[in-house]
């Protein structure tokens, strides 16, 4: 790839009056609450606060809590009877009796009665029973409104809700429910689901995440603590690259190194000059490269990984430095350097438009999210938005963009990402009309956003590549070294399952992997005979990685038990025992 030296930069969301409504809520709320004080007739809790028998090889697992959550699980499988038998044999009640009747009472409808069982189970904290009985009353007050009893709910609203002082705004949205039938939505009446047994289930879901668990067991406390266990064997494992479909609660979970692509399964030599950058669509179907020869290759990954070429585009009269993919992948753009910017039909290989601009070069190039606009930083160190027909609709003067050519927009296409100065990028807000810098000690020569756009990969010409966090803290979170950059832009990624790694070229002519939270050193993959100028990870198979190289090909990276297969420039395909 064109060098530098050292010192300079290098390339690349019957009807009430509402007034008397008002009123009368307003002197509703000096009516003594029906229920009288919850504190003062809180009953002892029912539970014991022993430990009692404890299990496990540590003995931190206290058996009576291990049955209950293994007994809840057996009820929420669908397995009654196997439920009620462990109860028996165990002699450990899943629930006290107070706790089971206030339950059918909920799914009964039987919103008194519940009310009345609710201050016989031992809750300590007065503001958690209050707030259960608020939504006890607010789920009656829904029901009698759907029932089309108004009086009835109006006068739970007057003499119940009210009187518990608590949650007065969702008050006033249930006030408002009777006067304006429009907002009923806000309750969650017009419901396409008009199943009154699946409302009462769902509430009392909603009941368990506000009552104690030693109250009320919450559903799937079993699953939760297994998936749990799972995530931090997935976060302890360093090589972890596979899907969750392939975790077992058979064994302990361990990926070893051979999770990590390593062996080359292609070898792609039909460029016919230095390779400078590459890039997998967004669905992972297709991979485009461009080149020193002036042209873009699209190439088709095909279901049994094998990548095939589509269409070689020509027209720029320059090296083509870069190219983005529209966001539903049918189109490609593809920027010359300090040219034009063309824009391709990805299955047609036809090109559809050219947008210049007289006497200004174009060194940048990226989508809108809808696939309206695109958007270009220019030799004038401007940042301009066009129509797909070219017309100019934005333009940012000043100093937002150097003379490299990497640029990013936020998938909300709030935030225009470039480079506007040698040590410093711009995150431009389009709307809040805002700009904030990143800022480097060091030269910067490239960047790639994250997935979820919170994360940039800098890129530094002193031979590092800094993670920056880029929500609300902006800063440095993590920092990777170990590959070489001297003279050239060297670019890299983010990679496989959940993006866990960072990938990087190298002008040793490697291809280096590191673990993203730990910044361990991986890998370094050898094979590549010149400069590595980017590298790019399958967006959908976290095992395979491509690598753009100064020796004119392209590398297709991939687990070390499949075998090599060459692509030639003349089109044929040489397998070497491999599998695909």
């Amino acid at each position: 790839m064109g060098g530098i030296e050292d010192a300079e930069r290098p390339l690349k969301r019957v009807k009430i009056p509402l007034g008397d409504l008002d009123k009368s809520l307003d002197n509703s709320s000096s009516t003594k609450p029906v229920f009288g004080s919850l504190g003062d007739s809180m009953a002892r809790p029912l539970y014991s606060q022993g430990d009692g028998e404890r299990i496990g090889s540590k003995g931190v697992i206290k058996k009576h809590e291990f049955v209950k959550i293994i007994t809840r699980a057996l009820y929420s499988l669908g397995y009654d009877r196997t439920g009620d038998l462990l109860q028996e044999e165990s002699g450990i009640q899943l629930h006290p009796s107070a706790v089971s009747l206030f339950m059918q009472q909920v799914l009964d409808g039987k919103w008194d009665e519940s009310l009345a069982t609710l201050q016989t189970m031992g809750l300590d904290d007065e503001s958690v029973a209050k707030s259960a009985s608020f939504l006890i009353l607010e789920q009656k007050f829904v029901e009698l409104l759907k029932e089309g009893k108004i009086m009835d709910a109006l006068r739970t609203l007057r003499t119940e809700i009210v009187p518990l002082s608590v949650n007065m705004g969702r008050v006033h949205e249930l006030a408002a429910s009777i006067i304006s039938p429009s907002q009923t939505v806000v309750l969650g009446i017009s419901s396409q689901d008009n199943s009154v047994a699946n409302s009462r289930s769902r509430f009392l879901e909603k009941l368990q995440q506000l009552l104690p668990p030693a109250v009320m067991i919450p559903e799937r406390r079993l699953e939760n603590l297994v998936e749990q266990a799972l995530d931090m064997q997935r976060f302890n494992c360093v090589f972890h690259n596979t899907l969750d479909s392939e975790l077992s609660l058979l064994s302990d979970h361990q990926c070893g190194r051979n999770q990590i692509p390593s062996q080359t399964l292609q070898l792609l030599n039909t460029h016919e000059d230095e390779v400078w950058f590459l890039q997998f669509s967004h669905k992972g179907k297709y991979l485009a490269s461009s080149s020193k020869d002036r042209s873009v290759i699209i190439w088709e990954v095909k279901d049994s990984g094998q990548v095939v070429s589509k269409h070689k585009l020509t027209g720029h009269q320059k090296p083509v430095l870069t190219v983005s993919w529209s966001p539903d992948d049918y189109q490609l753009l593809t920027c010359g350097q300090e040219e034009v910017i063309r824009r391709w039909d990805v299955n047609s290989g036809e090109c559809l438009f050219v947008y210049e601009r007289h006497g200004v070069g174009l060194i940048s190039c990226g989508w809108f999210p809808d696939g309206k606009g695109i958007v270009s930083g220019m030799t004038d160190k401007s940042i301009c938005l066009w129509d797909l027909d070219g017309k100019e609709l934005e333009c940012w003067k000043g100093q937002r963009t150097v003379n490299i050519s990497d640029m990013a927009i936020t998938d909300d296409g709030k935030r225009i990402i470039s480079i506007c100065k040698e040590t410093a990028i711009l995150l431009l807000d389009r709307e809040a009309k805002f700009e904030r810098l990143i800022e480097e000690e060091q030269v910067i020569t490239s960047f790639s956003l994250s997935r979820d756009n919170k994360f940039l990969l800098v890129n530094l010409i002193n031979q590092e590549i800094h993670l920056w966090s880029i929500e609300d803290d902006v800063k440095v979170v993590s920092k990777y070294k170990g590959h070489t950059r001297t003279r050239f832009v060297i670019r890299s990624c983010f990679g496989g399952f959940e993006q866990a790694f960072i990938a990087s070229g190298s002008e040793d002519s490697q291809v280096y992997i590191w673990h993203r939270g730990t910044g361990e050193l991986l890998s370094a993959l050898p094979g590549h005979s010149g400069a590595v100028n980017c590298v790019s990870w399958h967006p959908r198979n976290p095992h395979m990685l491509a690598s753009a190289s100064d020796d004119r090909t392209i590398r297709i990276w991939g687990l070390d038990d499949l075998k090599c297969v060459a692509t030639h420039s003349n089109g044929t395909v040489h397998h070497s025992n491999g599998k695909f």
